[in-house]
């Protein structure tokens, strides 16, 4: 196929270009991530928009459409259903846009195309609440807005999607004069520059030379390793979850993480490694889950194991009764088995990562936890799993991270059986305040304004890692030193974990605070918890609370109201 000097394109034509787009950014994600401004062990937007679009070519992989309309409206299908993080969101609706120009259509022009990316382009815009410019929104507006004014003089489909990257380029390299912080740190927009991957792999398939996906080796960190290694075209295969304590003796293979990072890449993808001391936790999807436990286990014995079926979990959403509507609505049934007639009264979903932290939140009425976070975003998928899952008239949803709260709403948007509302948690704390605040004698508004009302009556600490020596916010910052991130604001930066524990703090503690939560993760012990509590609250006379949270990537995560 080399469509480049065509006049129009089909669905077929179509099809294979988004696929070339689609395995171009797979082969690119790690750039995209390495981007990221904050030096911290999530900066994971090429993940979330690689595995937002992967989601969207798996939906046409196999289809031999001409409907130009229909191949898109199936794409765009599969973005929304994957989208994962803002950034992934952002792209969904960006293809939403293109979709919607689409429909009805079997084939179209050079102007027909521009319109598609103006759609697109508007779509994004209006999905976020608060647009900022620097970002993949300004690279989408700018070059489509181009391709719209010249679009009329441009003779065929290739020419005009080179002016479209050309222009893309252009944009994303003039992002860091529109946010600062990306020239402060000097870099590009990491979600722009995942869209002008995508552009480029589409370009080059017009071109007649479809891109196919490499399989991507990534660099390995002391404590956190993340890789997604080949996309299974044919199969989702079984999310497979595991905390794995190595053996102290000689009755084990001597545990190397490289060696078993490569190894258990090459059965799946989507695989965290994460580490510390002598417990390996791992998330792969593998179609072999026998073949991984029994390599694990070379190492050590199994503290906890999941399995789950994914290509049962997508029929069931996807293809058992889920029927889109010309809206973009679906009417879902949780699990492939229909809803029972009577519906409780109200279910709270929240986000969490750590068996401690989804005991405390289970104490806090809440009915589902969707398992995710930092590094491994839930998609919208997986909060219309949870929503049909817990079966209610009424369903608060808590995503309690920043980058999930775009998922979160589209899945409510989604949803027509039952009255869901978002509340825009951005951190665990704030999360545990909203659900302190719920009341299930009160109405849906009542309880909605008592939990929005909460999460601003918080401050939100956290202490990672940084994963590269950098200067942020006047804050220098060495590689593997810890950092204290005061509501997404680094404030400092230390050589031990307690130190920068005990600084953030401070730059927390005033004298309207009543009463500081610690949430200490996988990597702090409960001494040195009840060590870091017992200094706070003698020096600032203050009620501390210690709970043993068992978060990766975060040290501690600090609640002071």
């Amino acid at each position: 196929m080399k469509a480049f000097e065509n006049k129009t394109i089909n669905g077929e034509v179509l099809r294979s270009i988004l696929i070339s787009g689609a395995n171009n950014l797979f082969n690119h994600y790690p750039e995209v991530d390495s981007l990221n401004v904050f030096p911290v062990p999530d900066g994971d937007t090429g993940t979330n928009m690689n595995l937002t679009i992967t989601s969207g070519a798996k939906e046409i992989m196999n289809i031999r459409n001409d409907k130009i309309g229909e191949v898109a409206k199936l794409f765009s299908r599969g973005l929304l259903m994957g989208a994962r993080g803002n950034s992934g969101v952002i792209l969904s609706q960006i293809f939403r846009g293109f979709a919607q120009k689409l429909e009805g259509k079997e084939q179209i022009d050079v102007a027909e195309l521009a319109e598609c990316w103006e759609s697109g382009s508007n779509m994004a815009y209006k999905a976020v609440m608060r647009p900022v410019e620097g970002t993949i929104l300004t690279v989408i507006r700018e070059s489509s807005d181009s391709l719209k004014k010249v679009s009329s003089t441009i003779p065929s489909i290739g020419l005009a999607m080179e002016h479209l990257l050309e222009e893309a380029k252009a944009s994303l390299q003039r992002t860091p004069n529109l946010l600062p912080v990306l020239k402060e740190v000097g870099v590009v927009d990491s979600g722009g520059a995942g869209l002008v991957k995508i552009l480029e792999g589409m370009l080059v398939g017009l071109k007649g030379e479809i891109i196919e996906r490499k399989q991507i080796s990534m660099p390995t960190n002391q404590e956190t390793s993340i890789a997604q290694a080949r996309f299974e075209n044919e199969e989702f295969g079984y999310c497979t979850e595991f905390i794995l304590r190595l053996a102290a003796d000689k009755s084990k293979r001597e545990f190397d993480q490289e060696r078993f990072t490569s190894l258990i890449s090459s059965l799946g993808n989507s695989l965290v490694v994460v580490r510390d001391d002598n417990i390996v936790k791992v998330h792969v999807h593998t179609l072999k889950p026998g073949v991984a436990l029994n390599y694990a286990q070379l190492y050590g014995e199994f503290v906890t194991l999941k399995i789950e079926n994914m290509q049962e979990q997508h029929n069931h959403l996807i293809e058992e009764g889920n029927d889109a509507s010309s809206d973009g609505h679906v009417k879902l049934a949780a699990n492939g088995v229909a809803k029972p007639a009577e519906l409780k009264d109200y279910a709270i979903i929240a986000v969490s990562v750590g068996d401690g932290l989804d005991e405390m939140f289970k104490s806090l009425r809440v009915d589902y936890i969707v398992s995710g976070g930092q590094t491994m975003n839930p998609a919208t998928e997986d909060f219309i799993k949870a929503i049909n899952e817990v079966n209610a008239k009424q369903v608060f949803v808590l995503p309690n991270n920043k980058n999930i709260i775009m998922a979160a709403n589209q899945a409510a948007e989604v949803i027509e059986d039952s009255k869901v509302v978002v509340i825009p948690t951005k951190t665990i704390p704030q999360g545990l305040a909203a659900c302190m605040m719920f009341n299930p004698d009160a109405d849906i508004d009542t309880n909605e304004e008592e939990m929005r009302e909460a999460i601003h009556r918080v401050k939100t600490g956290q202490v990672t890692f940084s994963i590269k020596d950098t200067q942020i916010d006047n804050v220098t910052i060495f590689k593997d030193h810890f950092m204290g991130i005061l509501d997404n604001k680094i404030v400092c930066c230390e050589r031990e974990v307690q130190d920068a524990g005990k600084k953030l703090l401070d730059h927390m503690i005033d004298e309207d605070s009543a009463i500081v939560t610690i949430i200490y993760g996988e990597d702090i012990d409960k001494k040195q918890a009840q060590d870091l509590a017992d200094k706070i609250s003698k020096e600032y006379l203050i009620e501390v609370e210690v709970h043993s949270g068992g978060q990766p990537v975060y040290s501690y995560i600090f609640g002071v109201e």
